[in-house]
Order: C-alpha cells, then sequence, then structure tokens
C-alpha cells in the first residue's frame, strides 16, 4: 500500500464565485454552470491565475440519489454575482492536504478522502470541519487529461 503523501497549506482568503448543482451527478451540473457564466464573460482560460474549488452541498443522504455539489471561481473584486450566482468571501486557514488523480467517473476520490481523514486523526492536527469548508480544488479543469482522468487536491481544514 502506498504511503499517503499528506502536506499542510494555510489557504489564503479569497473571493469566489459559487454555482450550485443538484441532482444524482451535481457536479456535473454545478461545473457546467461555472465553466458556461465564466466563458461568456471572458474569464475562462484568460490567463488569470483563478483557482476551482468544489464540495457537497448538500451531503448525499442515504433517503436520495440526489445530492448537491458547489463549484467555485476565484475573482476579484470587479465581478458581482447576477442570476443563481453567489460571491462568497472564503476565510482561508490551515488544510492538510493530499494529492488525488481521479479516473473518469471520479475513482478513487472517496478512498483518498477515507485515506487523508485518517492521517488527520491520526496526526498532532485537529479537524477543524465544524469551522471551515472542506475543498476539492481542481487542478486541471483548464487542460484536462486526454484520457478523462482529473487531478485533485483534497483538502481537509485543520487547526494546530
Amino acid at each position: 500500500m502506498n504511503k499517503l503523501e499528506v502536506r499542510i497549506v494555510r489557504l489564503e482568503p479569497m473571493r469566489v464565485i459559487c454555482f450550485n448543482g443538484f441532482g444524482p451527478s451535481p457536479e456535473k451540473l454545478a461545473w457546467d454552470k461555472l465553466m458556461a457564466w465564466a466563458k461568456g464573460r471572458g474569464l475562462w482560460n484568460d490567463g488569470q491565475p483563478h483557482r476551482f474549488f468544489g464540495y457537497n452541498n448538500p451531503n448525499p443522504s442515504p433517503a436520495s440519489p440526489n445530492y448537491g455539489y458547489d463549484a467555485w471561481m476565484t475573482v476579484d473584486d470587479s465581478i458581482q454575482a447576477e442570476g443563481e450566482a453567489r460571491i462568497i468571501q472564503v476565510e482561508g486557514g490551515l488544510y492538510a492536504v493530499t494529492r488525488c488523480v481521479a479516473g473518469p467517473q471520479g475513482e478513487d476520490i472517496y478512498q483518498t478522502w477515507q485515506k487523508l481523514i485518517a492521517w488527520v486523526e491520526n496526526s498532532p492536527y485537529r479537524n477543524a470541519n465544524m469551522r471551515r469548508q472542506w475543498l476539492e480544488e481542481h487542478l486541471s479543469l483548464l487542460i484536462p487529461p486526454a484520457d478523462g482522468s482529473f487531478v485533485l487536491d483534497l483538502m481537509d481544514p485543520v487547526v494546530e
């Protein structure tokens, strides 16, 4: 079994635009909304250092196949929310971070999350999920691999 490589990262405060998808596969819905919005404003792949994050909102429930997913893109102060978009000021903070190369259907994401959670439980850090949102930073949205896989940094909020 490969040893999980974890680094502790301080995420700086940021301003993001947020789109939510809801249904049995909400990730695609949320990212499609965000991409359409950004492309329509010339912000997709515009050479700016945008970052992309996502997380379940609301979480899956055993009683329903539907759940939600929020997709974020960092934006500057000139961007305003419109329609179903929301602007969120993210406070930042300390995160335990590990890289995950996921298959086209999201293979390995759940298992890597479980390993990261176990790592935090056995580390000198304490979980801070009640204070800050866990995140998936999407690193390959602008240039996706040809095989359909994608790269994420899984980010579990921690405190010392």
